[in-house]
């Protein structure tokens, strides 16, 4: 009799998992992944993490991608342009939306980067905020915001306001 107490004081005190809990937890794993495969330059390990329809938005409003064209990209700017990406900082919040245009379980990463070129220019210091819906493992849409216009003043550009 003592043996079925004690099993059953153990099932009681057991620490119960949250479902929705467990899924934020595991997208932010996918995120997290994801951004290390990021900061490796390993074109070939983000495209497991990116679904088949995957559509990414931003920094400018008429920027869009799709799997294949983001994996292009990212290999020419690993194999051209960038010597290495490091997040400084990277903080991460996962939720899940349920109304609007395009609901599902997100994942909202700030974080801190500092980029160094193979030409030697910079190195360009940038927040960024990136937000990515998870469905099955996947990343099936993202929106990357981060201010342009400083990254390439960072980079020796010059801008000349006109009034009118």
């Amino acid at each position: 009799m003592k043996i079925i107490y004690v099993c059953l004081l153990v099932v009681a005190c057991a620490p119960r998992t949250d479902p929705l809990e467990k899924i934020r937890q595991e997208n932010v794993a996918v995120v997290e992944r994801y951004i290390k495969a990021v900061q490796s330059r390993d074109a070939n390990a983000m495209t497991e993490f990116l679904s088949d329809d995957y559509k990414g938005y931003g920094p400018s409003v008429a920027d869009s991608t799709n799997k294949t064209m983001a994996v292009e990209n990212w290999k020419y700017l690993t194999e051209n342009l960038y010597a290495s990406i490091d997040y400084t900082r990277s903080v991460n919040l996962a939720a899940e939306l349920k109304d609007g245009p395009h609901p599902g379980n997100y994942v909202s990463n700030w974080c801190h980067l500092v980029i160094k070129f193979k030409d030697g220019r910079g190195p360009v210091s940038l927040n960024v905020n990136a937000v990515y819906r998870i469905e099955n493992g996947k990343i099936t849409l993202s929106r990357t915001f981060y201010n342009e216009a400083d990254v390439l003043r960072q980079l020796g550009y010059e801008f000349t306001l006109v009034s009118h």
